[in-house]
């Protein structure tokens, strides 16, 4: 069976996964695409055979011939695409944010638990690195005891000068929340954030950031964003343990000693980085919506729990203190 998909916004990243979806991974076929530039969703579409442009996303989703559907548009059209997917019993693969509100995801979260199955699955392609398995394998089996504090960090080489010190916690961080969520397998219980002697190289912006969370068992968790760092994109991982640690290993393929210096390659962006995570995240959304099985993968209350703890993480920047993360009740389809 070949899943035909709707792809609902043609900007980088969406062109990015219809490359994936027509050229990387099987079982799929973008039938349908829909932009807010109207010309984009236009050439994107003359590259594919027999795709059909949309006025909207609600046309798209509309659509008999679509299948699924995959949202990769701006963040706050994001609830609105989402939930006429779910209206439609269509599976939907969306892009973070699952919605820019804790209120929206809810949203989100209440129409599908009506529906009475999981049709939504979001983007968060960590849980679908090599390493990050391997050191989720490790966790799991004991090997280094009980997690006490875990260690992450997210390093850019630069940012865009729309990039704002917010962005730093709800674009950047927002990926280390919930993949510690997923190593650890527990909620994040509170937060707070400082701010260290900024970068001179990040004009105004405050970077970099230190997070510091409890987990809902007490576990430490540390958050480091440095995103004019210019060395690399670099993405650091480390569980502290009872009896022993476990790391993520450094991504570079040999070492190499030249010169009196020895070291790895680092990755120049996200996309050297996670390119592979983002193939097998696909590759495993399309085999489990086309066996019938709906989304398996990060959930909407995935999607939900990282927006609260984003927004409590931009509370505790401004405010300086420590602020609770207040999930609420979590429903038992995603139990």
């Amino acid at each position: 069976m070949t899943l035909r998909v709707g792809v609902i916004g043609t900007g980088m990243i969406g062109q990015d996964h219809i490359r994936r979806l027509t050229q990387v991974v099987s079982g799929a076929q973008v039938v349908a695409v829909t932009d807010a530039n109207e010309m984009v969703a236009k050439e994107v579409a003359s590259r594919l055979p027999d795709a059909t442009v949309h006025p909207s996303g609600q046309h798209l989703v509309a659509d008999e011939r679509v299948d699924a559907v995959v949202v990769c548009s701006w963040g706050p059209t994001h609830e609105e695409y989402v939930l006429a997917a779910v209206a439609a019993g269509k599976p939907v693969f969306c892009e973070k944010p699952l919605a820019t509100t804790p209120e929206a995801c809810r949203n989100i979260i209440d129409a599908e638990v009506a529906h009475g199955s999981r049709l939504v699955q979001v983007g968060f392609m960590r849980r679908y690195d090599e390493s990050y398995r391997a050191l989720k394998d490790v966790i799991d089996s004991g090997q280094v005891g009980a997690p006490l504090i875990y260690y992450s960090g997210h390093r850019n080489p630069s940012v865009p000068e729309h990039y704002t010190k917010d962005m730093a916690i709800v674009d950047t961080a927002v990926h280390d929340f919930d993949v510690v969520r997923w190593l650890l397998g527990e909620e994040l219980a509170a937060i707070r954030v400082l701010a260290a002697k900024p970068n001179s190289l990040g004009g105004d912006l405050q970077d970099p950031l230190l997070m510091i969370i409890e987990s809902a068992s007490g576990v430490l968790v540390n958050v480091e964003t440095s995103v004019n760092i210019r060395y690399g994109y670099d993405i650091r991982g480390e569980v502290i343990g009872e009896t022993g640690t476990a790391a993520l290993a450094d991504r570079g393929l040999v070492v190499v000693r030249s010169a009196n210096r020895v070291g790895v390659e680092v990755p120049e962006d996200w996309r050297q980085r996670f390119i592979t995570a983002y193939d097998v995240e696909f590759q495993e959304w399309i085999n489990a919506v086309s066996r019938g099985l709906g989304a398996v993968g990060p959930s909407a209350w995935d999607g939900y729990a990282a927006q609260v703890v984003c927004d409590a993480g931009v509370n505790a920047l401004y405010s300086g203190d420590r602020v609770e993360i207040e999930l609420g009740t979590k429903p038992a389809l995603y139990g």
